[in-house]
């Protein structure tokens, strides 16, 4: 892409910008001040961590910032380099981004996408954040999202799980490391079938937002594909804590399974009632009664202590991985904080990576350069195995990891175990897929704020 195009990019999105209601940067609203969005014009850069301080992923939120800051020393050349030293790009140097040391600020999603986007908002405009990251709800993904595509940053996503993100809701200047909803009922079914059997009935309970309704939808089109019944699907409040009440109905409804589309605390209170009101201890339909969380992490298996043993889901990484960049990551992490890092550190740490990197190879923190350096990047070393920014929609391709509960866990880290790692193949789907928001889901252009 030419400077000329860059440029004539730039002062098309103007209009549209001040039209979406967004009060601009002093630094970008001078008439020659900037050639882009908050570009650092001194010898130090500034992103802007934005996760869940406060809330019902604040655990997930707590270990993110924890992953950036490690992150954050090892671009600036501190530490050991983690997994700078295991990446197939060579461009980071430990120098900083362009030579520029990096600085950070940070804001508390709250879990909410109003509170998200107003934090952001504030680390573009008070701060001088030239990229904003981080978060583990789908729902505030999106607004973020939306929010840095008006103001002319790259947002690279932290823990958002749902086909919205990178489907009907994709933008230029947003990127996804993080699987999705699709790929986890791709992964799931084949081993439920051979576990459980193909003649099941199944109870969905999933959460009221965009993450909740997306992945119920990939879970019953796998299971369904393949003999599965869903006899009932019922939406529970974010905000809920005590899940009886959606719990008792299913003991009359007729299911033999239970999918938990929860995340979070709310998996961890609903994982414990179901197992209080006694449903893995029943026979229905003539067989054992099963439960089926469809995205893990270890910081929830941790939660639900033994509620978990023998319970099937996906994650997108776990720290027991032995390939060489998982290794340097946790032992990374390890050795700063004293435990092997979540799912959620994990793809937080890649994602400021990623952007440092794109920044490097492009040779210009320009938002659109940036875009052109991650559409259809392949990398490797960064723990997933070979993977794939794929141009048409901004996610990653990679192996996805089926994992259950683990019998007889040797530590309180050591709670999951991976059965299967489902090759990306068997993951993969067309950009314009209906659950992705089909043919009329597109990026549009990349906005740098010019």
């Amino acid at each position: 892409m030419s400077k000329t195009d860059l440029t004539r990019r730039g002062l098309l999105k103007t209009s549209a910008i001040a039209g979406a209601g967004v009060a601009l940067p002093t630094i970008f609203t001078a008439s020659s001040a900037a050639a882009f969005t908050n570009e650092p014009t001194g010898d130090t850069v500034t992103l802007g961590f934005n996760v869940p301080q406060t809330g019902p992923y604040a655990d997930e939120g707590a270990d993110e910032l924890r992953a950036y800051e490690l992150a954050v020393e090892h671009l600036n050349g501190g530490g050991d380099g983690g997994m700078m030293n295991t990446f197939s790009s060579n461009a980071l140097q430990g120098n900083g981004i362009m030579g520029k040391k990096v600085e950070y600020v940070t804001g508390d999603t709250q879990t909410k996408a109003d509170a998200a986007r107003a934090s952001a908002k504030s680390m573009i405009e008070k701060d001088g954040a030239v990229m904003i990251t981080g978060g583990s709800s789908s729902g505030v993904a999106v607004a973020v999202q939306a929010l840095c595509q008006e103001a002319g940053v790259i947002f690279m996503a932290g823990l958002t799980h749902s086909n919205d993100t990178t489907g009907k809701d994709r933008k230029a200047n947003g990127f996804r490391h993080f699987f999705n909803s699709y790929m986890s009922g791709a992964a799931l079914a084949p081993v439920l079938a051979n576990a459980y059997g193909t003649d099941r009935k199944a109870y969905h309970l999933t959460a009221d937002y965009n993450w909740g309704y997306t992945t119920e939808e990939a879970v019953r089109a796998s299971t369904e594909a393949m003999g599965w019944e869903t006899v009932a699907a019922v939406k529970t409040p974010l905000t809920q804590t005590d899940f009886s009440s959606y719990i008792a109905p299913v003991l009359q409804s007729g299911a033999d399974t239970l999918v938990l589309n929860h995340y979070g605390g709310n998996m961890v209170n609903s994982l414990t009632n179901a197992v209080q009101f006694g449903l893995r201890d029943k026979q229905v339909n003539g067989k054992d009664f099963q439960i089926v969380v469809p995205l893990y992490s270890r910081l929830m298996a941790k939660g639900a202590g033994e509620n978990v043993k023998g319970i099937f889901g996906s994650t997108n990484w776990h720290w027991s991985l032995q390939d060489e960049g998982s290794k340097a990551f946790v032992k990374s992490f390890g050795t700063k904080y004293g435990f092997p890092p979540s799912q959620a550190a994990h793809t937080c740490y890649v994602q400021a990576m990623l952007y440092a990197d794109a920044v490097e190879r492009a040779g210009s923190f320009n938002p659109c350069a940036v875009v052109e350096a991650l559409e259809g990047f392949e990398f490797d070393g960064m723990g997933n195995g070979p993977t794939l920014y794929r141009a048409e929609d901004h996610q990653c391709f990679k192996d996805v990891l089926v994992v259950k509960g683990k019998e007889n866990p040797e530590s309180e880290f050591d709670l999951l175990e991976i059965v299967e790692v489902t090759p990306v193949d068997q993951v993969t789907y067309a950009p314009d897929h209906p659950q992705m928001g089909g043919a009329d889901a597109t990026l549009g252009e990349c906005n740098d704020g010019a």
